[in-house]
């Protein structure tokens, strides 16, 4: 069997790749604002499905940007999803990015209060005097403590990105984020991870970038 193989530079693999998506949507008509996120998530996941299960809150791409734009950090509940993220472009308008689940202290608190890392992590993020993006790619008990200090007035996110995979709990808290009434990006269903979350947050910062 002979296997016919596109001939592509390695420095077009990525834009090439963007063409093959933008065909394979066929008539499909994404919303301009939207169309640079869910493009990426596809180019990340080779999944088309998240053209259908995106969630976006109203105006929420024109207010990520804008708090970015004003120096917003990015705490994440993975070193996976930290790693992913182009720190280089958030850091040109001051932000950083935070995974608070491998700190010591962390663990000691999640085994003192009987709860997960991930909700120790959004309890210390909620303390730091910073505006904050959330990329959740792995943790449902995550978002679901973000919905709960929301709840107490304790936090108010510039924008969550709920986007964990898994079974337990993943499709509930997911929920509660697009009720909340926070700005938020959420993946609709079982499916998401880590790079998808990063993938998100880079969408954005490549967004905001081309735009400088």
């Amino acid at each position: 069997m002979k296997i016919e193989l596109e001939q592509v530079l390695p420095m077009e693999i990525e834009k090439r790749s963007f063409e093959i998506i933008t065909q394979e949507l066929g008539s499909r008509v994404l919303e301009e604002e939207k169309a640079p996120i869910i493009k990426r998530v596809i180019h990340t996941t080779a999944d088309f499905e998240y053209a259908d299960t995106l969630v976006f809150s109203e105006n929420v791409v024109e207010k990520a940007l804008e708090a970015l734009k004003r120096g917003a950090s990015i705490v994440t509940d993975t070193q996976m999803a930290k790693s992913g993220i182009n720190k280089n472009v958030l850091k040109k308008y001051g932000g950083e990015v935070f995974c608070f689940m491998s700190d010591e202290d962390i663990a000691n608190t999640a085994k003192e209060k009987g709860t997960t890392r991930a909700t120790a992590s959004m309890d210390k993020a909620s303390l730091m005097d910073k505006e904050l993006i959330f990329a959740i790619g792995n943790a449902p008990t995550a978002l679901i403590r973000l919905y709960e200090l929301m709840e107490e007035k304790k936090l108010d996110p510039a924008l969550i990105i709920g986007v964990p995979v898994g079974f337990v709990n993943v499709v509930q808290s997911k929920e509660l984020i697009i009720e909340s009434g926070c700005p938020h990006i959420v993946a609709r269903g079982r499916k998401g991870g880590s790079n998808v979350a990063a993938a998100i947050c880079n969408a954005l910062l490549y967004i905001l970038d081309k735009d400088r």
